[in-house]
């Protein structure tokens, strides 16, 4: 792939707002393509759609920093794309290569980083390499994870070679008569496992990533990156109690292997020629410690630790203290909330804390603040800026059957994005690939940018008020004690002014008292998750917050 850009355009602006630590400053917003806009009625979003829309979220708009796609390559669909039959093509269904192209330069127009996703574990079994594979044709013939049988059993079938099993139940291994072998595979049958110890398959892989550099991609979010290495010698995995075939073995062998952290240094050689790339490991199963002890200046590895806490201040609390405990102050973390795979912040949040009507936006707007000022860099899952919810999917229309056998449909979260009212709501004029939410014509971008009490609006001010306090891209965090357990507090403490930041879980509000601010004065409101936010008292420590009130301090009165 060459590179697209032509002289006459001019420098890049890419970089004119934030350095090359953008991936630390910046916020990252997840762009699910099938989802965001349809541009020519089809009922699938297109990335002439994004094109169309990249207003919303640029300076005018959200003013995020950068974009991550979830895959648009070719597929068959079975995965939903994550099983990848080119990874160095557009799928058609969602425009051209030039569409691509023009999709980059629009987005570094306007000061917003591309980041792909790579499916690099595995690919389709429809995919040239794997037909090769299969055949035993070279130079392919060894690029999968390809075993013997371990034996037969009494009616003579061939035994897998070892004991591992599939997240999607069943053995993880699949016999290939045309080989006479078996090849793994982490997921469905229909994705069988790149062998990465190959050193041609690497090769492969890294010429694919310097393509996409060389078209201006500015990152990359790595799928699954903790399965790429398995235990050279295949030795089956320890047993322990569980509640599935997955979870019933400890995952010694067939995930997490010792030299993973080479692979990705390799990687980063790769990625580090071009200046200001960075890239975020997405770990399949893993603790926060392990997300830790992965991450490194430019790569990022999300942790999970916020992805399933309740609406709780005790809850938010804990994960807070792990992250920072398990991070340490060298190490950069992402904040996550929602993505593809779980559901909705906006509803997983609402419900643990049986929250109804304008309660809900309430702590969609508190739990915007808390995304946003949290240590680390914030990941925003389209939607999320209107308070979209999880919708219920009939069993009928759900495009993700594989995944519902072991976790919740993600179908929930994948439904299109409201731009407006009435049929279609703004995202099509044809039948959207999956259905919409009920709460279109109320919940939508169109009426939340003409309200300034909107969810779409508090995204807004902080995404705004943090571009004005540097401290919130690069500070620590400590914890605040506070005299109400349904109270969250934590200071940062960085490059600029330090910041306050204090959250009442409970729908009934709190009163509480504040540590003075540095020099022994008062905190200023800057921004929350209200228009305008609770100030502190006239004696400068007392708060009174409103039910599910989050606001912004920095040093000074009111």
């Amino acid at each position: 792939m060459a590179d697209r850009r032509t002289a006459d355009e001019g420098p890049d602006p890419r970089v004119t707002r934030l350095g090359d630590d953008w991936w630390q400053r910046g916020v990252i917003y997840q762009v699910y393509p099938r989802s965001f806009a349809d541009n020519d009625g089809d009922g699938t979003g297109d990335l002439p759609g994004i094109i169309e829309h990249l207003d919303h979220l640029g300076p005018d708009g959200l003013d995020v920093d950068a974009i991550w796609l979830s895959p648009i390559y070719p597929s068959p669909g079975r995965d939903i794309g994550y099983d990848v039959s080119d990874h160095g093509a557009i799928d058609p269904r969602f425009g051209t290569e030039e569409d691509f192209d023009r999709l980059v330069r629009e987005a570094h127009r306007l000061g917003l980083r591309v980041v792909l996703d790579l499916v690099m574990n595995h690919t389709s079994d429809e995919h040239p390499w794997f037909v090769a594979s299969r055949a035993r044709q070279d130079p392919h013939t060894d690029w999968y994870i390809w075993r013997d049988p371990s034996g037969t059993d009494r009616q003579g079938r061939p035994r897998p070679p070892n004991d591992w099993v599939s997240w999607f139940g069943g053995p993880a291994w699949t016999y290939a008569p045309e080989r006479a072998q078996f090849y793994h595979h982490t997921f469905l049958a229909e994705q069988p496992e790149l062998d990465w110890r190959v050193p041609a398959v690497e090769a492969a892989q890294w010429d694919m990533v310097r393509g996409w550099l060389a078209r201006g991609v500015d990152g990359f979010r790595l799928d699954t990156f903790n399965v790429f290495l398995k235990d050279p010698d295949m030795r089956s995995n320890p047993r322990r109690r569980g509640t599935s075939a997955w979870t019933r073995q400890v995952h010694r062998h067939d995930i997490d292997q010792p030299d993973l952290a080479d692979l990705i240094a390799r990687f980063r050689r790769v990625v580090d020629r071009e200046p200001g790339r960075m890239s975020v490991g997405e770990l399949f199963v893993g603790t926060t410690e392990g997300a830790a002890a992965l991450t490194e200046p430019r790569h990022l590895v999300f942790d999970w630790e916020l992805l399933t806490r309740p609406w709780s201040a005790a809850a938010f609390r804990a994960a807070i203290r792990r992250r920072e405990r398990a991070f340490g102050p060298s190490r950069w973390p992402t904040v996550v909330f929602s993505n593809h795979d779980q559901p909705r912040h906006a509803s997983r949040l609402a419900d643990s804390a049986g929250a109804t009507g304008s309660d809900r936006d309430a702590i969609a707007r508190a739990a915007a603040v808390l995304l946003l000022t949290i240590r680390g860099t914030p990941f925003l899952y389209y939607g999320e800026e209107i308070g979209m919810g999880d919708v219920d999917v009939p069993p009928d229309e759900s495009i993700d059957a594989p995944a519902a056998r072991v976790a919740p449909d993600r179908s929930r979260s994948r439904t299109p994005m409201p731009w407006s009212g009435g049929p279609g709501a703004g995202f099509t004029t044809g039948t959207p690939w999956l259905r919409l939410g009920p709460d279109v014509d109320e919940r939508n971008v169109a009426a939340q940018a003409a309200d300034p009490g909107s969810v779409l609006a508090c995204y807004r001010r902080v995404i705004a008020a943090r571009r004005e306090l540097p401290t919130l891209g690069d500070g620590t965090l400590a914890l605040v004690q506070t005299d109400d357990p349904e109270v969250l507090a934590f200071r940062r403490r960085g490059s600029g002014e330090d910041v306050l930041v204090v959250t009442a879980f409970a729908g009934s509000g709190a009163t509480v008292r504040l540590p003075r601010a540095p020099g022994g004065g008062g905190w200023r409101p800057v921004v929350g998750s209200h228009r305008i936010p609770a100030p502190v008292g006239d004696d400068g420590v007392t708060l009174r917050l409103r039910g599910y009130e989050a606001v912004v301090f920095v040093p000074g009165r009111a």
